[in-house]
């Protein structure tokens, strides 16, 4: 169990991507502190994670400095350490013309997706990280690296997000690695506008021939934050099926 005995936080962990996060951390060992926007739904997680030993929830939002404070405070109070780190909250609301987002939005996506991300890192490192070490994973997209259509403006906070990733790696080397992952489509609620009702016309553009599931980028996050990625920092790892060898584009 090369995660033995280390926490983690994993935002945005009440379902989706970031459950199976969690949940592949914990079968390996570690501790989890999870966030999302409704402690119910969390504290469901908590369960199926197997409750407090294993998983404690925060309920809140990603981009409010209170609340990142407290869940990091949560996490050393209760398992003495933040070792590692998985910034997967992330929001599209909307859908449509680059031109057409409004200013707000824009703002609000930006906040949420990628400055929240660095607040994040540096509240970990700040706690823990910059004088014991750890790991971080950042949640990208495959609509981060080439035109995606309908989703253009979330695509650019991703590909702002990429880029983040590997300054931080540069600027928090040799203590603390930083890298990302950047998946195509994955069967949650999250992305279900991208494929619902059309599952099987969209996976055929995929060589795999099928949608990505939670578990496949959680197996891909567990390697980047155990040791046998220690000589990685910096990178984003596309995990999309093979959809981007054929020139495929997410939208």
């Amino acid at each position: 169990m090369s995660l033995k005995d280390r926490t983690a936080i994993v935002t945005g962990a009440s379902r989706g991507i970031g459950l199976a996060i969690a949940q592949r951390l914990v079968a390996d060992g570690a501790r989890v502190v999870i966030t999302g926007r409704t402690q119910e739904t969390l504290d469901q997680a908590v369960e199926s994670l197997g409750g407090r030993e294993n998983a404690l929830a925060v309920a809140g939002k990603a981009a409010d400095p209170e609340h990142r404070a407290s869940v990091v405070a949560a996490a050393v109070a209760t398992y003495g350490s933040v070792d590692l780190l998985v910034n997967n909250t992330g929001i599209n609301p909307i859908y449509g013309s680059l031109l057409d987002v409004d200013h707000a939005v824009a703002t609000k996506m930006v906040d949420t997706n990628v400055l929240a991300t660095i607040a994040w890192v540096k509240a970990c490192r700040d706690a823990w990280m910059g004088v014991h070490g750890g790991a971080v994973v950042n949640l990208s997209s495959v609509a981060g690296l080439a035109p995606s259509p309908g989703i253009g403006w979330y695509g650019a906070t991703k590909a702002m997000l990429s880029r983040v990733t590997s300054e931080l790696a540069v600027e928090l080397a040799p203590v603390i690695r930083v890298n990302a992952v950047a998946p195509a489509v994955v069967k949650t609620k999250f992305a279900g506008a991208l494929y619902e009702g059309r599952e099987d016309k969209v996976a055929k553009a995929y060589p795999m021939k099928r949608l990505g599931r939670p578990e496949d980028v959680a197996s891909l996050v567990w390697f980047l934050l155990s040791d046998e990625a220690s000589w990685i920092t910096g990178q984003t790892i596309t995990i999309d099926g093979g959809l981007t060898l054929n020139g495929g584009i997410v939208g």
